[in-house]
């Protein structure tokens, strides 16, 4: 039984991945809640500005949490690398997708997902078994 457990085994071993992975796992989550609020109530989409960059640094905080516990050492920096990943990532496919040029918004989430990438890695060294 061990010898096909270890087969079938993935595992991402570099903290920064494995931090990425986690964090767009949960901004599809978010995403996904988010479309939901919006269909079910009157909501418009001018009024999820907010639930949106709590999403974000909900996903950078876990992230970071997942970088910092696979790293084990040094998490605001592993933390600050995956937030700052991810923050450009969702520049980047704003910009190609809505072809939207940088604003005060952008950068505001770019602190935003940066400040929680890094506590969350500060949360997840303490994480480590």
């Amino acid at each position: 039984m061990e010898p096909i457990r270890r087969v079938f085994t993935f595992r991402i071993t570099n903290p920064i991945l494995s931090g990425l992975l986690y964090s767009y796992f949960w901004m599809f989550l978010g995403a996904l809640a988010l479309s939901l609020l919006l269909w079910g109530s009157g909501l418009a989409e001018d009024d999820l500005s907010f639930y949106t960059f709590l999403v974000h640094a909900v996903a950078a905080f876990i992230g970071g949490c997942v970088s910092g516990k696979r790293a084990g050492n040094k998490g605001w920096y592993y933390g600050c690398l995956t937030g700052l990943v991810y923050g450009i990532t969702l520049l980047v496919i704003g910009f190609l997708a809505l072809d939207s040029s940088l604003s005060l918004g952008d950068l505001t989430l770019m602190a935003t997902v940066f400040a929680a990438g890094a506590v969350g890695g500060m949360f997840g060294v303490n994480l480590k078994k």
